[in-house]
């Protein structure tokens, strides 16, 4: 059993002709594996944190996370030596006692470097890109040798400009979610407007008119929403069909707004939140799925005018959808990446505009539920 977990960040490529060109035994060509990287391995989410390169060493840590409990734990270093380098690690069980003994280690020498790949003698790294590696794993069991492919996701350093900051208010008491917004918070808190068309042609105040209220707790990120629309469209019955086209509330969320690109993963999510409360966003398998634990909310229509009250709980980009997850702690001072949005249709087969909270720059302007970068700032206050 040991022998198989260890191979869980032992890292195999297949066996290829290499046309990259062969680098120096150098810490400084592997330094882009320093960082924050997160993935999901034997049915369970990995996590593993290395160093920059310093005092010719750099070190990490790895761990296994199994229905919510640590499976194991690995430290490991690749080391200058004699011209080359070593990857050397030792396990530990949960209670962090030791599988190897005390001067016993697990040793992989180098065998080659390219631009993106780290090949050592039963392990390798491959770079797809600054925030993603995929890992190929050799499992040998019974005389056979499987190689396993798993893909990491690191997390990057925030990088993403700092725009429309918004200030939200912590909020001393229970929020009620029922759509009547009578609680203090709410009446000491400013009205911010959701009035940047994002898609579709120009529309009139007639036909949709906007704007927004935010509070926290602890446990969550609160919403009031004002929406004056003068055409409310709810035709698809099945909400994983076609939800963009019928009004709904979009929330973009970027917990530690860390920017960059969500398409099919959960670096930030984008909550379609429909009139009949089903929320939905892209899964990893990139298509729709239901988030409904994410996210409580409740809208009261009266004329042309819905009030939407929403409470989010907040999840950071290690969220697995197959797995147990648990929500962010929110406290002062936290930032997060936020934008606001409302899919609006007159009764057309598609919505007929899509108006945001911040100014996009660029011709496309629907780019929320891609790129985390366009999102504004959220900082939470006392």
């Amino acid at each position: 059993m040991k022998h198989l977990l260890f191979l869980l960040i032992a890292f195999t490529l297949p066996s290829k002709a290499q046309t990259s060109k062969v680098l120096e035994p150098k810490l400084e060509n592997i330094a882009w594996i320093a960082g924050t990287w997160h993935g999901e391995a034997f049915g369970g989410i990995t996590e593993e944190i290395w160093s920059e390169p310093s005092g010719g060493s750099m070190m990490a840590t790895f761990k296994l996370i199994n229905d919510g409990k640590v499976t194991f734990y690995e430290i490991e270093v690749i080391r200058e030596v004699e011209n080359s380098l070593i990857l050397q690690l030792k396990h530990f069980g949960p209670d962090l006692k030791g599988w190897e003994t005390k001067d016993e280690t697990v040793d992989f020498p180098l065998i080659e470097i390219t631009e993106n790949k780290v090949v050592f003698e039963g392990m390798s790294f491959e770079k797809n890109s600054d925030n993603e590696m995929n890992v190929y794993v050799d499992i040998k069991d019974n005389g056979k040798t499987e190689t396993v492919k798993f893909n990491y996701r690191k997390t990057l350093k925030n990088s993403k400009p700092l725009k429309q900051l918004i200030k939200v208010k912590h909020a001393k008491e229970t929020i009620n979610i029922d759509g009547i917004a009578n609680e203090t918070i709410w009446k000491n808190s400013e009205w911010h407007q959701l009035d940047q068309l994002w898609l579709g042609e120009a529309y009139t105040a007639d036909d949709f008119k906007g704007r927004y209220k935010l509070s926290w707790t602890k446990d969550a990120l609160y919403l009031l929403a004002e929406i004056q629309d003068d055409v409310i469209v709810d035709t698809h019955k099945d909400p994983l069909v076609a939800w963009w086209d019928d009004d709904c509330l979009e929330v973009f969320i970027d917990e530690d707004n860390s920017g960059g690109e969500h398409q099919f993963n959960h670096n930030a999510f984008a909550y379609h939140i429909a009139l009949d409360g089903n929320v939905v966003d892209m899964s990893t398998e990139k298509t729709g799925k239901l988030y409904n634990s994410h996210i409580e909310s409740k809208n009261i229509t009266i004329g042309n005018t819905t009030i939407w009250e929403v409470k989010m709980s907040l999840y950071d980009n290690s969220y697995n959808d197959h797995g147990e997850n648990t929500p962010v702690n929110l406290s002062s001072n936290k930032n997060i990446g936020f934008a606001l949005a409302y899919c609006d249709n007159d009764s057309s087969i598609e919505r007929e505009n899509f108006i945001g909270s911040i100014s996009v720059e660029g011709i496309d302007k629907n780019r929320g539920w891609i790129d985390a970068n366009i999102f504004g700032t959220l900082q939470l206050i006392d």
